[in-house]
């Protein structure tokens, strides 16, 4: 296998992060527009609540990639200027979409909870756009360090690294049927989404310890870090997330 791997559509030959890219957002929103349906918000509230998360969202995306890679800076300044033109960061999209949703729920005087009917959504864009990572190879940067262990991938360079992308696929498949069945027992309206954040994010602080990113502070990077201050906002939510109390059989 030849990295990146372009997809053959007739005469066209696309970018496999183009492509996995576009249809994780495209199949992302058409989830989300699916679990309006259930919605406890009134359909405006819910589009000004999208608006203020997308925002957030790429905002996080830029500044965190940034200092994940800040090194860059110094060693190779043109390298940085790509990445903020064209790098982006789930973490930091996470993260900076929650903090655009709650200011903006702030703004227009919403006090539930909204954060439920996006899980499956960011599930699946996130799964699917990874797909792309992988495909692209070394260019995306977000492939593991060298390992000897016999599922280890060539991004063409020579050196056989743990496919890092594949794994959070994997783990993402994993959360999804966790949730299904946490989903089942008691919980309160937004447990699912801050549970999805907090398995989530605890999955990404541990695999960074295998990618070869810059150590920004104790052997941590910028979205270790990251992830970890998240994790402790949300540690009461973390107790619960074990607790599985009341079987509901009719979810």
């Amino acid at each position: 296998m030849t990295f990146p791997v372009y997809l053959s559509i007739g005469l066209w030959q696309i970018h496999p992060h183009f492509f996995f890219e576009s249809l994780a957002y495209a199949i992302a929103f058409r989830l989300l527009l699916f679990n309006k349906k259930k919605d406890t918000i009134a359909p405006s509230q819910r589009s000004s609540v999208i608006v203020g998360g997308m925002v957030g969202a790429l905002i996080g995306a830029k500044a965190l990639v940034l200092l994940q890679h800040i090194d860059l800076l110094w060693q190779n300044p043109e390298q940085i200027l790509l990445l903020l033109l064209q790098g982006k960061t789930v973490v930091g999209a996470m993260l900076g979409g929650l903090i655009g949703v709650e200011l903006t729920k702030k703004i227009i005087g919403v006090t539930r909870s909204t954060g439920d009917a996006f899980v499956y959504p960011l599930i699946a864009g996130t799964a699917i756009g990874r797909i792309g990572c992988f495909l692209t190879g070394l260019s995306d940067r977000t492939y593991g360090i060298a390992t000897n262990l016999p599922w280890g991938i060539n991004f063409g360079d020579g050196i056989y690294r743990h496919p890092t992308q594949l794994y959070e696929i994997v783990f993402l498949l994993g959360l999804t049927v966790f949730l299904q069945f946490r989903s089942r027992c008691d919980r309160q309206e937004g447990d699912l989404f801050k549970f999805y954040i907090i398995g989530y994010l605890g999955f990404r602080f541990l695999i960074d310890f295998i990618k070869p990113d810059f150590h920004v502070f104790l052997g941590l990077t910028a979205i270790q870090i990251a992830c970890l201050l998240a994790l402790v906002y949300y540690r009461r939510s973390l107790v619960n997330l074990f607790k599985f109390t009341r079987f509901d059989r009719s979810a």
